[in-house]
């Protein structure tokens, strides 16, 4: 979690402009596909005021989203494999170190911002949809996504709610058949991006402020919500909710499970754990400050 003395406010200000700008943005994306030539049909019985919110690093897919995402740029030679190396050395000091600091995150994420500057929305879009067919859709859980599918059985809608860039994660949800995605938001102007962020990483507290505006939005009752994460980091989110369920959780949040009684899902198996431990070092935490690899909100 991240760290600073001096920082709180600003800290929480960030947050909460980066939670409001990803619920806006997860709106204004599920108007924009109900408005499409075929809609998604509504469930039979619709249940409005529930619905289930899933982190994606570790939770819906096996290793971070964002580091997949950077391995595609980079094939694409948007930047080197050694500023790649350098995304992944900063997640193993993290890791090694067990502190992430609001400085290194920052930092991270402005290294990253510099290599999309100036490229265009429509342009990343169309090579996030490549990558995902490359390098994401066979890193799917098939046990998240069951319970992803439960929940829209029962009527519920199902939001994915990630640091990764919030185009990125709308990929990733739509591809699943999933109501949207919140995620963070990059600034853009006429299509092109700044290589600026509106607030902050949807990132520890942020995903629970906007988990919140999005609820005010769409008139959920947070109580009868459910959310599903793996990291100590998302227990901001985990506690807005009625219900919380640890999916293959790290230590902290095994920990932080058991004594509050939430319920664990762990869909690893030795192998597989061993498998994703590379990818999950090197990409999790802050090198989703590669917000910057290249996704950004479309602004209407």
């Amino acid at each position: 979690m991240w760290r600073g003395r001096g920082k709180g406010p600003e800290l929480e200000r960030l947050a909460t402009l980066a939670g409001e700008a990803s619920a806006d943005a997860a709106v204004a994306m599920e108007t924009s596909q109900a408005e499409g030539p075929e809609p998604p049909a509504p469930p039979a019985t619709p249940d409005l005021t529930a619905a289930a919110f899933f982190d994606v690093d570790n939770t819906m897919m096996m290793g971070a989203s964002i580091f997949h995402f950077a391995r595609g740029l980079a094939a694409r030679k948007y930047f080197t494999t050694s500023d790649l190396a350098g995304f992944a050395w900063q997640q193993v000091k993290f890791r090694i170190g067990g502190r992430e600091t609001h400085d290194s995150v920052k930092s991270s994420r402005e290294q990253a911002l510099s290599f999309v500057a100036g490229k265009t929305v429509s342009e990343m879009t169309e090579v996030g949809e490549e990558i995902y067919d490359e390098l994401m859709a066979d890193k799917i859980w098939s046990g998240t996504r069951a319970l992803a599918q439960m929940h829209l059985d029962a009527g519920q809608r199902v939001w994915l709610v990630t640091a990764t860039p919030v185009e990125l994660a709308a990929i990733i949800s739509r591809r699943l058949g999933l109501t949207g995605a919140l995620g963070t938001v990059a600034e853009h102007v006429d299509g092109v991006y700044t290589g600026r962020l509106v607030g902050d990483l949807l990132h520890g507290r942020a995903k629970a402020h906007a988990v919140r505006a999005l609820a005010a939005r769409e008139g959920l009752n947070l109580r009868r919500c459910t959310a599903y994460s793996d990291s100590s980091n998302d227990v901001p989110m985990l506690s807005v909710v009625g219900t919380a369920v640890a999916v293959n959780p790290d230590a902290g949040l095994r920990e932080i499970a058991r004594a509050r009684g939430w319920e664990i899902r762990d869909f690893r198996t030795g192998r597989k754990a061993a498998k994703i431990g590379v990818p999950s070092v090197l990409g999790a935490g802050a090198v989703a400050g590669a917000v910057a690899a290249g996704m950004a909100y479309r602004r209407r």
